[in-house]
């Protein structure tokens, strides 16, 4: 190593102590939340996320909240690098609660979709080291419950019916598009969100199902009319008991009826 710099000396002997270029994904030296489900029905709209955050192959948090009420009438789920996520929603909630006392009047449903694109995008330089944030927003315009997702960049697509994001979203996906119908009811709907969840953490390493031994349980919110609400633990054992007990006699869960 004769006339090398000490640059070109330390990277031969201990390349982990250099500094990461821009472009590196450091992403996985950080927590990572990761499955986020959501669905409509005629009087609102559900979000539900499983309580597990990875860091790598380990589990780092078990019992990890996901979702969030953004103000009274809508619900933000993240997935991603859990820490940059959160204070991104703390943002986005400082945000709307600021422009209310300002203005005197709460954000549109379409206002707040858009600033929170704002937000995703001041996040870029961050997303490209690979600190990504992927959310999902939801929540009651007044007429009908919405749901909007978001790429990297910020740009904002509204899905309907229902979506998934994170890391088990393709299979969770996979399972509403056999169980979701538009005509659901709010407890039909928490449903099919959780049966999607268990569907996802059969396949998906970094997605949790509902563990009964801790009591923990996916994090449900609704959105309608009436404002927001979370579903609490009393509300949810008796539907998961239900669901894992039609499990035992069919562990890849209901079917879609053919017709």
């Amino acid at each position: 190593m004769g006339g090398a710099s000490f640059a070109e000396l330390l990277a031969h002997s201990s390349p982990g102590a250099l500094p990461r270029p821009a472009g590196t994904d450091v992403g996985p030296l950080a927590p990572h939340g990761t499955t986020i489900v959501a669905a409509t029905y005629p009087g609102g709209v559900v979000m539900a996320g499983d309580r597990r955050a990875t860091w790598g192959g380990q589990i780092a948090q078990r019992d990890v909240e996901k979702v969030f009420p953004a103000d009274e009438s809508s619900v933000v789920g993240i997935a991603g690098v859990a820490g940059i996520a959160v204070e991104l929603v703390r943002l986005f909630q400082a945000e709307l609660e600021h422009y209310e006392k300002i203005e005197g009047a709460p954000l549109t449903f379409d206002g707040r979709a858009t600033r929170l694109g704002g937000i995703i995008r001041a996040n870029l330089g961050q997303a490209m080291q690979g600190f990504t944030v992927l959310p999902v927003f939801a929540g009651w315009d007044g007429r009908r419950g919405r749901i909007v997702s978001y790429d990297v960049v910020g740009g904002r697509y509204e899905e309907h019916g229902h979506y998934a994001v994170g890391s088990g979203a393709v299979f969770a996906r996979g399972s509403l598009k056999k169980l979701y119908r538009d005509d659901l009811d709010e407890q039909g709907t928490v449903t099919a969100l959780i049966q999607a969840l268990v569907d996802s953490s059969d396949d998906d390493s970094a997605t949790a199902g509902p563990d009964q031994v801790r009591r923990l349980y996916p994090l449900v919110y609704v959105a309608d009319a009436a404002g927001v609400r979370r579903w609490g633990a009393e509300r949810l054992e008796p539907l998961v008991d239900d669901i894992l007990a039609g499990r035992r006699s069919r562990p890849d869960g209901p079917g879609a009826p053919l017709r």
